[in-house]
């Protein structure tokens, strides 16, 4: 189904957050390189406790998957290591990457992280200049076959070139980890986002409705503008956008976008602004938005259509007006 969308409407998620009230505690902070911002009702536990718990998360996360800290498990494969054996973080975004890299055909795939970094988006920023030859020669380490967890967990790589990064993931998946230990403590009305991908469980508390979200949208200026609120009550939803994610060549000037085709490279505008997913999990709500954005159109509808557990809506510009297409089962 197509929508035009006038400029007093659309896209990015953000949590409507009008529920202050004693029954309900938030904690904030910032972690992932993002914030998070966690709301739940109160309930049994030492709120000081809970922090650590959460603060557990981010840090053996942090350690396992994080492509800034030198040291970390994802840090030491991509620099060669072939004797460390993974945590069990590793193992299971390897594997739901393994998954939804079938399932899009390839089109969202964590080794393309050699790509990312030369377009200035991995840990290494300045002074980018992209080359276009480089990118070509980096091409054939890209690829969830050319990397293989063995039954040991450790992961070997076909090629030195090839780089893991889960970042278009990680967030998604630390959403689930946070998720679920609430869910463990007996926590029966909250709601999770990590810079914007959202998992919630039960009611808000103050409406006694499900969790509302807002969808932004992709247009600079009008950030603050909606095109609709969705509730949701144990499912997930994750945007991607490029409209504000871009890095410059510092030679030529050009302006290249975050979102990158894995089977060519390329990382240049396309009329997709954003797409939005909900799934029963945040980790592949989180992972089909990402390769959404860099699918054809139409290619991506299939995709939805043929997982029936997952729902879009994008973001086109068409005809200097912006349209939202929205898989059947989104409303």
């Amino acid at each position: 189904m197509h929508y035009p969308i006038k400029a007093s409407s659309l896209f990015f998620i953000l949590v409507f957050l009008s529920c202050s009230s004693s029954t309900i505690e938030t904690h904030r902070g910032n972690a992932l390189g993002t914030f998070y911002n966690i709301k739940y009702e109160r309930f049994n536990i030492d709120r000081l406790k809970l922090q650590d718990g959460i603060d557990s998360i981010f840090f053996e996360i942090n350690n396992s998957l994080s492509t800034y800290m030198p040291n970390s498990d994802i840090s030491r494969i991509n620099n060669g290591d072939t004797l460390l054996r993974v945590d069990n973080h590793f193992k299971k975004v390897y594997e739901k990457s393994k998954e939804i890299w079938k399932l899009t055909n390839g089109y969202f795939d964590p080794t393309v992280g050699s790509i990312v970094n030369a377009y200035g988006f991995g840990p290494e920023k300045d002074n980018i200049k992209v080359d276009t030859f480089i990118i070509d020669s980096l091409m054939d380490g890209v690829g969830m076959d050319k990397i293989k967890m063995r039954s040991d967990n450790r992961v070997l790589r076909k090629f030195p070139h090839t780089y893991i990064d889960f970042n278009a993931i990680a967030k998604g998946y630390t959403v689930d980890c946070i998720y679920d230990y609430f869910a463990s403590l007996g926590s029966k009305n909250f709601l999770i986002e990590i810079g914007g991908e959202i998992r919630a469980k039960g009611i808000n508390p103050i409406s006694e409705k499900k969790w509302k979200i807002g969808i932004r949208l992709p247009q600079k200026g009008n950030e603050n503008k909606f095109i609709q609120t969705r509730n949701i009550d144990d499912h997930a939803i994750a945007t991607s956008g490029n409209y504000n994610k871009f890095s410059i060549d510092s030679l030529t000037g050009k302006k290249y976008v975050h979102s990158i085709n894995p089977k060519n490279g390329i990382a240049l505008n396309s009329n997709i602004l954003s797409v939005s997913v909900i799934a029963p999990s945040c980790i592949a709500a989180d992972a089909f938005a990402t390769a959404l954005m860099v699918m054809p159109l139409n290619m991506g509808r299939k995709v939805v259509n043929d997982n029936q557990k997952i729902e879009a809506s994008w973001v086109i510009s068409r005809n200097d007006d912006l349209v939202q297409i929205k898989s059947s089962g989104w409303d």
